[in-house]
């Protein structure tokens, strides 16, 4: 499946939770290595949009919310470092196609 460009992504998930950090499953020292910042949130957000959604997106599983698909792929950062990340993304029972979270890969 490929996730569509309007798939939505949530911009209080990148700003307020992976570019925080957290203190548990923190991501924000991970993304800082390819130039990602709170302030610039949307290079995040458009980097997603642009590298990662033209690529196939794999079924992982489906519960009653919807279904869960994964995409893993690389990064070319804004300091042009590549980072590689796993992706995840549910396809909910209205059809609405949301970004869930990102790991390091």
């Amino acid at each position: 499946m490929i996730i569509p460009k309007d798939a939505v992504i949530a911009v209080e998930k990148i700003r307020d939770y992976l570019l925080v950090p957290q203190r548990k499953s923190d991501k924000l020292g991970y993304l800082t290595l390819g130039g990602y910042t709170r302030d610039d949130f949307w290079e995040l957000i458009r980097d997603i949009r642009d590298q990662l959604l033209p690529c196939e997106a794999v079924y992982q599983r489906q519960d009653q919310y919807g279904e869960y698909f994964e995409i893993n792929g690389h990064l070319q950062c804004p300091n042009g470092r590549l980072l590689g990340v796993r992706t995840i993304w549910k396809h909910e029972l209205d059809g609405t196609i949301r970004f869930v979270t990102l790991f390091p890969d």
